[in-house]
C-alpha cells in the first residue's frame, strides 16, 4: 500500500505541472475568443443601418462591449457576461483607441419576467468621471444608465439632451425570448484575473485603457480598429 502511495503521488508530482499548463493555455485561449467576439460583435452591431447614432458614439470616451450575455429567470431574473472596454487615449480621451481591458458584468434583478436569452450588450461611458469610475472598482447600473430601448436602431435624436445627461448608454442586440431585459441592478467592473492572462503580468485596468503605453494584443485588433475606423475623432 505504502509503495502505491509513494508510486501515485510520483506521478501527480509530474503530472500536476502539466495539467496546469493545460488549463492556463485553455484559459488564455477563452481570453482571446472573447476579445475576438468583441469585436465581431462590436463590426455587426455598427453595420446595421441606423443602429447606434454616430453623434453619440463619437462623443463617446470608453466603449464597452459584452458579447453573449446569458440572462434567465423565472420571476427573479440574473445575468452574467465577460467582455472588453476600450478607450480613447490621450489627453482629454482624444486621441485614438486603445488596448482593452477585460471586464465583467454580474447581477440580478426581480419582477414579472419569464424567458432567457443571450444578448450582446454595447454601452457608451460618455464621460470621464464614469469611465475612470469603471476602470477603478465595481459600478452598479442604475440611475447612470440609459437603455437605448432594446433593439439596436433606435433613432437618438429625440432625446439627445436626456442620453446626453447619462454617464453610460447602452444598446443590445437580443437573440431569445424575455420579457423585461434591462441592465439595471447588475454591476460591471475590470476582470483584473484576465487581464493578467492578456498581457502576461499584474496591471490595473486603469493603466491598460488610459496610460496609452500598453499595446494592443492581436485578437483584440478588429475591436480597436472597428473603433479607430467608425469614430476616429471625439467630438464633445
Amino acid at each position: 500500500m505504502r509503495k502505491f502511495v509513494t508510486c501515485l503521488s510520483s506521478i501527480l508530482f509530474v503530472v500536476a505541472p502539466l495539467l496546469s499548463e493545460v488549463a492556463c493555455a485553455a484559459d488564455q485561449s477563452k481570453d482571446d475568443d472573447r476579445l475576438k467576439n468583441c469585436g465581431t460583435v462590436l463590426k455587426e452591431i455598427l453595420d446595421v443601418p441606423d443602429d447606434i447614432p454616430q453623434d453619440l458614439l463619437d462623443k463617446a470616451d470608453c466603449v464597452v462591449v459584452f458579447p453573449s450575455v446569458l440572462k434567465a429567470a423565472f420571476i427573479v431574473g440574473g445575468s452574467y457576461g465577460r467582455g472588453a472596454m476600450s478607450c480613447r487615449k490621450g489627453e482629454d480621451f482624444r486621441g485614438p483607441w486603445g488596448a482593452p481591458t477585460m471586464m465583467a458584468l454580474e447581477g440580478g434583478s426581480f419582477g414579472f419576467q419569464i424567458g432567457g436569452e443571450a444578448t450582446d450588450f454595447v454601452l457608451l461611458v460618455m464621460n470621464e468621471s464614469g469611465a475612470r469610475g469603471i476602470l477603478a472598482s465595481k459600478v452598479k447600473l442604475g440611475g447612470d444608465i440609459s437603455a437605448a430601448a432594446g433593439p439596436v436602431g433606435r433613432d437618438s435624436s429625440a432625446e439627445t439632451d436626456a442620453t446626453l445627461r447619462s454617464e453610460i448608454l447602452s444598446y443590445s442586440r437580443a437573440r431569445g425570448l424575455f420579457a423585461g431585459v434591462s441592465l439595471e441592478g447588475s454591476t460591471i467592473r475590470p476582470d483584473n484575473g484576465d487581464n493578467t492572462r492578456v498581457y502576461g503580468r499584474k496591471i490595473s485596468a486603469k493603466d491598460i485603457a488610459l496610460s496609452g503605453t500598453v499595446s494592443v494584443p492581436p485578437a483584440a485588433r478588429q475591436l480597436v480598429s472597428t473603433l479607430d475606423a467608425r469614430t476616429p475623432r471625439h467630438r464633445p
